[in-house]
């Protein structure tokens, strides 16, 4: 597979938030990602999810579908009772012709609750981390056996946000354990994008491509915000999230370190689309992801 550029869908409606985008159809997201020039698409919560209606949905968009995002609770529940769990959505992928598993802890996080300030985010006990990476472990060779690639998602208010978290975690657990690099989440949570795509290339196998507005970030850093008010923004003010080529990323020296890398990159605009047009942003993103891979010489 050589480098393809998809979107997700929470420019257009919010998946932690669903009031946010919640009266715009799934077909006006689709219509207007194609336009814009992406041929993939990650699942939101607006998808059917049975592969007859899924393929229904995107085909008359010609429109792949590049995988989903699936919650795990592993530091409540064993890997085999994880992967039992998981089923419907393995399923689902293989049905699709994808073989991205993006999984992120859910079970203690913050992200999704508006009432709770970043600093109250979950983290690990120094004792919790063999028996944490063991699990995920043990869970994504599961996951492996079905065709499937475990992509790891760090994320602001989870427990692996930091660049010593994902150090961590990533030494933790064994190879069938790959890193999606998100380049928002990553800037956010202190790391240096660029760096990560260096140190972990080799286990990266999926990419998320947003920016911060560095502004924003600073104030919702020294007031702390929760994270939905932060990527929505509050009153008329955009949010800390926008599209690749609006913000501080450095897009070509990111692509620069992910020589050999083959797969999707993903652009996301977490925004609220009555703040930020996504149709206008999405235009924005893929101009700039294209530009970028082909500067780093991946296209």
């Amino acid at each position: 597979m050589t480098i393809k550029i998809g979107a997700n869908p929470i420019g257009w409606s919010n998946d932690d938030l669903q009031d946010i985008g919640g009266a715009t159809p799934l077909e006006t997201c689709l219509a207007q990602a194609r336009e814009a020039g992406f041929i993939g698409m990650e699942l939101g919560h607006k998808f059917p999810r049975e592969p007859d209606a899924l393929r229904a949905a995107l085909s008359p968009f010609d429109m792949a579908c590049v995988g989903g995002w699936h919650s795990v609770h592993l530091l409540e529940r064993e890997a085999a009772e994880e992967f039992k769990l998981a089923k419907a959505h393995i399923a689902l992928l293989k049905a699709m012709g994808t073989n991205v598993f993006i999984v992120a802890e859910t079970s203690n996080a913050i992200h999704g609750d508006r009432s709770k300030p970043l600093s109250q985010r979950p983290r690990l006990a120094p004792d919790q981390w063999a028996t944490y990476c063991g699990r995920m472990s043990e869970f994504a060779s599961l996951i492996a056996g079905e065709g499937l690639r475990l992509c790891y998602h760090h994320h602001m208010g989870t427990i692996i946000e930091n660049r010593e978290e994902i150090a961590r975690f990533m030494d933790g657990c064994g190879a069938w354990v790959n890193l999606l690099l998100d380049t928002g989440h990553a800037t956010w949570g202190g790391c240096d994008p660029v760096e990560l795509a260096r140190t972990y290339s080799t286990r990266i196998t999926h990419v998320h491509a947003k920016d911060v507005r560095a502004a924003v970030m600073k104030q919702v850093q020294s007031e702390d915000w929760s994270f939905l008010d932060a990527i929505l923004g509050r009153g008329k003010d955009l949010g800390i999230y926008t599209v690749p080529g609006d913000g501080m990323v450095d897009y070509p020296a990111v692509f620069r370190e992910l020589k050999g890398y083959s797969g999707w990159v993903v652009v996301e605009a977490e925004q609220d689309p009555e703040k930020a047009n996504p149709l206008v942003y999405a235009k924005k993103g893929h101009a700039h992801v294209a530009a970028s891979l082909k500067s780093a010489g991946l296209i």
